[in-house]
């Protein structure tokens, strides 16, 4: 059973969905629907009104999943296919949006960049099936480390001369779910009234919280919670001591980005979410993606928003996330190169 506030948080968003007629609701498919984040997302966007279709894709368990799910009284129809390549392509195959939740979580102890070598080859594989299959389809990265999963991605769909930068997507809505949760915390406010910035990438230093930004801007100078946003990630991993990671938020934030994308590409204006995206805010740098607040529309990414104004200690945090991230990104575009897969 749902917790209460998620019951009350999917409730209005059924009611601002409900108003769409049956033309506006798409096909999403979700890869790696079986896991500690599949199984979750896939709840909450059978839940949406939105989702006509709903696609599960897993190496083991999809069937199962799609079974148990489709019991629930929302009228998408839920369709598990099985883990070969034509179920893989029949999952995909008019997919408006497709989410990647798929990978081995991390353990205590483990970073981000330690699952690279084994989350790089499924994301590599799962890529060439969406470019083949769904080509136009929004890509909505979870699988971590998304700052070089993501740009594997665009080097995929690249080499089959298929790539829109415009619908690929890095999920890091989940920091600024955090950041907002975390201010609420200190501040003893309501979480939905915070609107906490967070740009760069989606791991450790690399995840900078802009509070010069927001109501509360004596924050940026409190290391303490700049420092639980960059690794609150790390909190669940070893609360969880050794039985995964974050996956129930992160599940949240990934319906929340696909119900954003989804939004925008039936026509509602103003959709604004942060997200890791191909962008020219750093590319003078070297560093072809950045994480930013983003304009959503019709045609995926409608408009890439400025970092805008920042303080000294942040200019230093951004400082510190781009000698990351440019090595996170080269990263994945080197993995690429030297694993081409079939």
């Amino acid at each position: 059973m749902l917790p209460a506030v998620s019951r009350m948080a999917f409730g209005a968003l059924q009611r601002r969905a409900f108003s769409a007629s049956a033309r506006d609701l798409s096909k999403v498919a979700v890869l790696g629907a079986a896991g500690g984040i599949g199984q979750p997302l896939s709840l909450l966007l059978k839940l949406n009104p939105r989702v006509t279709e709903l696609a599960l894709y897993d190496i083991r368990g999809g069937p199962g999943v799609a079974a148990d799910i489709s019991h629930v009284n929302t009228k998408s129809k839920v369709t598990g296919y099985e883990a070969t390549p034509s179920g893989l392509a029949s999952a995909v195959k008019g997919a408006d949006v497709i989410l990647i939740p798929a990978g081995v979580p991390r353990k205590p102890g483990m970073t981000r960049d330690d699952l690279f070598n084994t989350n790089a080859s499924i994301v590599r594989d799962l890529a060439k099936a969406c470019a083949e299959s769904a080509p136009e389809a929004n890509l909505l990265i979870i699988a971590n480390p998304v700052n070089s999963t993501v740009p594997i991605c665009a080097e995929v769909y690249k080499a089959r001369g298929v790539y829109n930068p415009k619908r690929l997507f890095g999920v890091t809505t989940l920091d600024v779910v955090r950041a907002s949760r975390f201010v609420s915390e200190v501040k003893s406010t309501d979480p939905k009234d915070e609107n906490i910035t967070v740009v760069g990438g989606h791991s450790g230093v690399t995840i900078v919280p802009l509070f010069s930004q927001s109501k509360h801007p004596e924050l940026s100078s409190n290391a303490e919670i700049i420092n639980r946003v960059q690794f609150g990630g790390d909190e669940v991993v070893k609360a969880k001591d050794g039985a995964g990671s974050a996956t129930l938020s992160m599940a949240m934030a990934g319906a929340r980005m696909a119900e954003s994308v989804l939004r925008a590409a039936q026509g509602e204006k103003g959709i604004v979410e942060p997200t890791f995206v191909d962008s020219p805010l750093y590319k003078d740098q070297g560093i072809d993606f950045f994480a930013s607040k983003v304009e959503l529309g019709p045609n995926g990414v409608e408009k890439i928003l400025p970092v805008g104004e920042v303080n000294a200690a942040e200019e230093k945090l951004i400082e510190a996330c781009l000698a990351d991230l440019k090595k996170n990104i080269a990263k994945g575009v080197s993995f690429v190169e030297s694993n081409p897969g079939k």
